[in-house]
């Protein structure tokens, strides 16, 4: 028998399937929750219902967007040639505070994990391979972050991108290694994406 009323149990069960959040940390949230006004917890849950009423993902990229498009897709002022390829949307942000990049994004929705059970099939690689060509894309910049699961998936989209025969590029190593590019700070981030270099593919 759960030593907690059925209702927070059932809170600190939800909590607890979120990335990166424990028991104990669940059991902090919950308890957090708990102590809020009503007024406080509905607005939270109203924030919740809104964005997943709202927001979903740009038919052309991958990024959060509340239409079909995101920002930078339906940006005239961006350079559709170049695209930059990042896991997750928030990293999006991390290059964005750069102010060094002017093309287009592609979110790949994670990276290639074999422990975790994601290959290339969970991923949006298909469709990055379908922009190339309709979009006039001249060079792919791997923007993933430098870690074991980061770099296996850049490799992999560049032996996939060499005979389709675009610019395929990695930014440099500026970054510390195993870390994340949202924690990147922009100076570093952007050294990396001026220093980018040619990936051969092999």
């Amino acid at each position: 028998m759960s030593a907690y009323a059925a209702p927070v149990q059932d809170l600190i069960d939800e909590l607890g399937r979120l990335p990166g959040i424990g028991p104990k940390s669940a059991q902090r949230i919950a308890y957090h929750l708990l102590k809020l006004s009503r007024d406080d917890a509905l607005r939270l849950a109203h924030a919740i219902v809104e964005v997943k009423d709202r927001v979903a993902f740009c038919r052309r990229c991958f990024n959060v967007a509340e239409g079909d498009e995101c920002g930078y897709c339906a940006d005239p002022r961006r350079d559709p040639t170049v695209v930059c390829v990042v896991e997750e949307p928030r990293d999006i942000v991390a290059v964005e505070r750069t102010g060094e990049f002017h093309g287009r994004y592609h979110v790949l929705q994670g990276a290639i994990s074999p422990m975790d059970g994601i290959g290339p099939d969970q991923l949006k690689v298909k469709e990055l391979l379908a922009r190339i060509e309709p979009e006039g894309v001249q060079e792919v910049i791997l923007c993933t972050n430098p870690n074991i699961e980061g770099e296996a998936t850049a490799m992999y989209l560049s032996r996939l991108l060499k005979p389709v025969g675009v610019r395929v590029t990695r930014i440099a190593s500026g970054l510390p290694v195993g870390g994340d590019l949202e924690y990147a700070d922009e100076l570093t981030l952007g050294r990396a994406l001026e220093g980018r270099r040619v990936l051969d593919g092999d």
